[in-house]
């Protein structure tokens, strides 16, 4: 008969060997965990752009007769004169193409399709043309073959801009006017063809200079807007103002502000960025600007769009000085603005000026080329993007370019429109009524035509959307800050500086060192980092590709914590029963 100890030792031993089988049960699973977790935050992170669409291959020919449904997403600023040319466009281009059928979809922001465009990307949702910035277009490339490189299309013989089988009489390349085309050009190759151009202008209630002792020179400077806007904030006994006799006067508003900060660190010969993405923008000179406005923006001469609502409605209620915003934005501003948007009660009458934005320079004037372009998806069916490419190339044509740019105070971006009779026929007739002639749209647009050697543009690359938002957030801030009476000081700028490079994701680096480094290079800079959910650079301002758009990463976070828990479930399930079938073998 066996000792009763042996069997006790022996069921001790069993116990101590479940307790150390049921511990590695615990281990596996936890590995399994980390293993799966891994796996799911590399493909929350790398997927954007780790596949996608072959390069796009042009055709030998196009396809008539099969049907191709394209879409395109555009801008119209409310303007239904916009709106119908638009679908005019459509229509007579789906008459030259019938088995083409364009679907249009209208924004009136361009940062809404920027977004809309992100979040399609992952799901090769996006639309097939869409108007679009560069800056955008630089972000849209993280993907793998997402936006169509024309510079083949461009060249095509029979395709191509001018191309021998094109149904409608287009443009060659050398017709669309080289500056606006190579502002489309990034990283050797061009990703889109500028729509339309515009410039920024500032809009002057003459009288009110004038009524301030002030003569309106022929190119204003920033000082004398300074000068002339701290004068209009004189009041009366009453807490009138004296100049307007109301209880509201901003004389100096601004509608983007990241284009004033981008075009003042210009004139002053000051570091934004590199073509390459190096960050300049954190330096002396933007310190030494924002001082300025600071204190302007303290004494309520200055304000922003952001802040105050459109410069606009100040401007046509006698409430306004200088006013500046796009070219595009002139239907807007003065007494007779076609799409004025406050009531008649309210409209005060005076003479409007257009001028160019104030320089530091008047002899050397610098100011931003801006407006739309149009850039093409690629999509598995090279027939698709192919009829994606000859709507694009309609959008060029005469007819469509000079009744856009009648609309605002754009330009048409080929010389072949610029040149005809008709355009030249539309400008010659400034003033002659208030709508199609209306006098402040006409000099808008010939400010750009005047001063187009005088306009630059800004490098692109992934993060310089970013970069210019946080040029304009730079000045919203200190505006805010003034407005509630705190310190702009040396610890305030360190700050702000700090806080808005990390709200963008950008690097400050030693870029304040960096204050005369030029618009296009300089040292001490620091290359541009994960910006807008767009994975950083590293050194060589190269970006890596980033994560996907937050409505995506959600889908797959919760896909994959789902996947996680069934692996974890199987693989423990699985382990406990096998260790159960051991232990009971060994019984």
């Amino acid at each position: 008969m066996r000792h009763p100890r042996g069997k006790t030792a022996r069921f001790g031993t069993q116990v101590g060997r479940l307790r150390i089988q049921r511990k590695s049960v615990r281990v596996i699973a936890l590995a399994v965990l980390m293993a799966l977790v891994s796996v799911g935050l590399f493909t929350l992170n790398g997927c954007h752009g780790s596949k996608g669409l072959g390069a796009f291959q042009i055709p030998e020919s196009f396809d008539v007769s099969r049907d191709h449904e394209i879409t395109f997403w555009a801008k119209n600023d409310t303007n239904k004169t916009q709106t119908e040319i638009y679908r005019k466009a459509i229509a007579d281009f789906e008459s030259l193409y019938p088995n083409i059928t364009v679907t249009l979809r209208l924004y009136t922001d361009y940062g809404k399709i920027y977004n809309d465009v992100i979040t399609n990307l992952a799901t090769n949702t996006t639309p097939n043309v869409c108007i679009t910035y560069p800056d955008h277009i630089a972000t849209y490339r993280t993907g793998v073959n997402t936006v169509v490189p024309l510079d083949g299309l461009f060249e095509h013989s029979r395709y191509g801009l001018g191309g021998s089988e094109v149904n409608f009489d287009s443009p060659t390349r050398e017709e669309v006017i080289p500056p606006f085309l190579k502002e489309c050009q990034i990283e050797g190759s061009y990703y889109a063809v500028p729509f339309m151009r515009s410039t920024e202008a500032c809009y002057v209630n003459q009288n009110y200079v004038e009524a301030l002792g002030y003569a309106l020179p022929d190119t204003l400077t920033w000082d004398f807007v300074w000068e002339v806007a701290e004068a209009a904030m004189a009041k009366g006994e009453d807490g009138a103002f004296l100049l307007n006799g109301q209880n509201v006067m901003i004389p100096f508003i601004y509608k983007s502000t990241d284009n004033m900060m981008i075009q003042q660190i210009r004139q002053r010969g000051a570091g934004y960025a590199t073509e390459a993405g190096e960050i300049l923008l954190f330096n002396e000179v933007t310190e030494e600007l924002l001082y300025t406005i600071a204190g302007h923006a303290g004494s309520g001469a200055f304000s922003t769009f952001k802040i105050s609502s459109y410069p606009a409605n100040f401007l046509n209620a006698g409430q306004c000085v200088f006013a500046i915003d796009s070219t595009a934005g002139a239907t807007w501003m003065g007494t007779d603005a076609p799409l004025s948007d406050i009531s008649e009660d309210k409209l005060v009458r005076f003479t409007t000026a257009v001028t160019a934005i104030p320089q530091f320079d008047p002899d050397n004037p610098r100011m931003l080329s801006q407006g739309p372009s149009v850039c093409i998806f690629n999509k598995s069916d090279p027939q698709e993007v192919l009829a994606s490419w000859l709507f694009t190339q309609y959008l060029l044509t005469n007819e469509v370019q000079i009744a856009y740019a009648k609309t605002e105070g754009y330009v048409p971006v080929t010389s072949k429109a610029q040149g005809l009779d008709a355009y030249q026929e539309y400008l010659s007739r400034c003033g002659e009524d208030k709508g199609e002639h209306y006098d402040v749209k006409i000099k808008a647009s010939r400010l750009l035509l005047d001063h187009a050697e005088h306009t630059f543009t800004t490098p692109v690359f992934v993060g310089s959307t970013s970069l210019r938002d946080a040029a304009g957030q730079l000045i919203e801030n200190v505006t805010k800050s003034m407005r509630r009476k705190e310190a702009v000081d040396g610890a305030y700028m360190e700050k702000l500086f700090s806080d808005v490079s990390a709200l963008y994701r950008l690097p400050v680096g030693n870029s304040r060192g960096a204050g005369q480094g030029g618009a296009d290079g300089g040292s001490g800079a620091a290359s541009a980092g994960s910006v807008n959910g767009v994975g950083g650079a590293s050194g060589s301002g190269k970006a890596n590709l980033g994560p996907l758009p937050q409505t995506a990463r959600m889908l797959l976070a919760s896909l994959t914590a789902a996947w996680i828990g069934i692996a974890i479930y199987i693989c423990i399930t699985r382990i406990r029963s096998y260790i159960l079938m051991k232990h009971q073998g060994e019984r």
